[in-house]
């Protein structure tokens, strides 16, 4: 496939036809509640690529500047520099009417729609378009997705990286030439509305701070608190109950808003109350004591057992891999599927990034393959069959396919006359049973293959040797581009019990970071969103994050297909490992991934687990409070 020019004339994309307001800020941090920008630039090209105006400017923020050493910006170069609210008029001006679009543009339009509100201004901005996420569907053959990467392959020049002014003039040549790729795959463009929609009932409750002590279980008739144990109140109390909870907290409780089969004790003064949280404690056996109880045995808690990062033990020689933690999935029927084999020459559970062995692991190795047509379970058999055959089941089309399976009903795939226009191998469904590839682009591409995991793969994660965003692990998921429902991704920061320690720990579209900014979720486009997880940050008592999808409304995953996720280290790598998981029909929600410790380890599972229940139950199995 031919790579794209870089020229500005872009008067031939007519379906790619917008304004578009081209925006990279530098902040003193990377929390746009909390820090500030310190500098911006914004340039504007027209529906044909033509640049129409430029803007930049440095900025006092009136704090510490942050790290000095990615960005260059002291005290002493902004001392002078106009306030935001100065020049947030003149950049407003150059935002209205446009497309904002960034590289990771949700952190640019974060950043932008708290300053503007700081302001006293709306930031006006409808739309934005992220030219990670635009690449990620183009999916070039480079090593990672970084801006100065992508210019690099482009023939973009770069002058000073991190640097606002500069950074957008290469931004405006990187749009330009994925515009071009985007064209001739045929791809519809990832734009976001702004700001995305948010759901009342998952409406977050203020943060409490997370238990230092692990669950040492149920309360025993005539026993004494012990630190650590999960403790809820419910109903009237003579004691205000804010008051109730800061008590039990100081005391090292774990003051939870909500009842599971893992609450050691209910604080009730009725105990023939009728509310949610004492029938579950009925319904579960768990200890109820009344109010006066409750207090009398806060004048005694005894020492509970702190969380702590074990360190992972060395197996000898030959010996057996120690048991797996528990799932923690919600109360609700499961399943679990084993670790895979490990491949010739290696051990189980090897690093992602560790040198495989070079014995090939089928036909189809460093092949991506796009199934099209079929039933449901037709194609997922063939896109199973694929990833068998040790090669990479596409669900959209990219610049990455090598080849291409045409089932029944895929000859009127509007996809298809692009895939002969592109030259692609196209295949029966007998190729799959002894495939034949003559064309060796697909294993002597420019980067290494990401590694396909099963359903129910698990590979091990490098682990994190310091603070900070290049820490960060990412989960992306996406669906196919044709998607009429509404998917959304989420998160579960969960405890040795498989429970949230707090409601904010679920992470979703109205509340996309937990409080400690150790969780995000990154809505990169319509059909495809990123949860981000700083693994060198997570507090001791979180033992696992879950990611799954939920579907908006009555569809179920049956009618969308295959979802891909890929996983790698931060959001502009490129992903070192990845699954296709197309097994639900009629499941309305999926869990898609785990990263859990193990020691002091990390590893990645590839679930693909589905319920026919919704997100609320989903979110209420793993101990989130929901309003109905």
């Amino acid at each position: 496939m031919s790579l794209a020019s870089a020229a500005s004339d872009l008067s031939d994309l007519r379906d790619y036809a917008f304004a578009w307001a081209l925006v990279d800020v530098e902040t003193s941090g990377l929390v746009p509640r909390r820090d500030r920008v310190l500098s911006v630039a914004v340039v504007t090209l027209d529906a044909d690529g033509e640049q129409t105006g430029e803007f930049s400017t440095l900025l006092n923020p009136g704090c510490d500047p942050g790290p000095v050493h990615v960005h260059g910006l002291t005290a002493e170069r902004l001392r002078g520099a106009p306030a935001f609210e100065q020049v947030a008029g003149r950049i407003g001006a150059l935002l209205e009417g446009r497309v904002l679009v960034a590289h990771h543009a949700q952190f640019d339009y974060d950043f932008l729609a708290h300053e503007f509100t700081r302001a006293r201004l709306r930031l006006p901005v409808a739309r934005r378009l992220c030219t990670l996420a635009l690449n990620r569907r183009v999916d070039p053959p480079t090593d990672d997705l970084k801006l100065g990467t992508l210019a690099a392959h482009y023939g973009v020049p770069q002058l000073k990286a991190h640097d606002a002014l500069d950074d957008t003039r290469v931004l405006a040549g990187v749009l330009r030439a994925s515009l071009r790729e985007a064209a001739q795959l045929d791809l519809p463009l990832p734009l976001v509305a702004c700001p995305p929609r948010q759901d009342a009932q998952f409406a977050p409750k203020p943060p409490k701070t997370p238990c230092a002590f692990r669950n040492p279980g149920r309360l025993t008739a005539g026993g004494p608190l012990v630190q650590g144990m999960k403790v809820a109140v419910t109903g009237d109390t003579r004691t205000a109950r804010a008051d109730l909870v800061l008590r039990g907290a100081r005391a090292g409780l774990n003051m939870m808003g909500s009842v599971s089969r893992h609450t050691s004790a209910l604080v009730t003064n009725d105990s023939a109350a009728d509310s949610a949280k004492a029938r579950r404690a009925h319904a579960e056996g768990v200890p109820v004591i009344d109010e006066s109880a409750f207090l009398r045995l806060l004048g005694d808690v005894r020492p509970g057992t702190a969380h702590e990062r074990a360190a992972a033990p060395v197996p000898a020689p030959g010996a057996a891999p120690a048991p797996e933690p528990a799932t923690g999935l919600p109360a609700v029927p499961t399943s679990r599927a084993p670790e895979p084999e490990p491949e010739p020459g290696e051990a189980a559970g090897a690093p992602v990034g560790r040198k495989r062995s070079a014995k090939p692991r089928g036909p189809l190795t460093g092949r991506r393959v796009l199934v099209l047509g079929g039933t449901h379970p037709e194609a997922v058999a063939a896109r199973t069959r694929v990833v068998g055959l040790g090669g990479a089941a596409a669900i959209n089309l990219s610049a990455g396919v090598t080849d291409v399976v045409v089932l029944d009903g895929g000859r009127t795939d509007r996809r298809l006359p692009r895939i002969t226009a592109l030259l692609l191998p196209v295949h029966d469904a007998a190729w799959l049973v002894a495939p034949v590839v003559t064309d060796t682009s697909g294993t002597a591409g420019e980067r290494a293959a990401a590694h396909v995991l099963p359903r129910g793969g698990v590979v091990d994660l490098p682990l994190p040797k310091g603070r900070g965003a290049e820490h960060r692990w990412t989960v992306t998921a996406s669906w196919a581009q044709q998607t009429a429902c509404e998917i959304d991704v989420v998160a579960f920061v969960l405890d040795e019990d498989g429970q949230v320690s707090f409601d904010e720990d679920f992470v979703f579209y109205g509340a996309p970071e937990n409080p400690g900014g150790t969780v995000r979720l990154l809505s990169d486009g319509p059909t495809e969103q990123t949860v981000s997880v700083d693994l060198a940050t997570l507090p001791p008592s979180a033992r696992k994050v879950v990611v799954a999808a939920a579907i908006d409304g009555s569809p179920a995953f049956g009618e969308v297909g295959a979802l891909h996720i890929a996983s790698g280290p931060g959001t502009s790598a490129a992903a070192l490992a990845q699954a296709t998981l197309d097994a639900a029909t009629t499941e309305r929600t999926m869990l898609l991934a785990e990263i859990y410790r193990r020691g002091q380890s990390w590893r990645l599972r590839a679930v693909g687990q589905g319920y026919d229940h919704g997100l609320g139950a989903l979110a209420r199995g793993y101990g989130v409070v929901v309003d109905d």
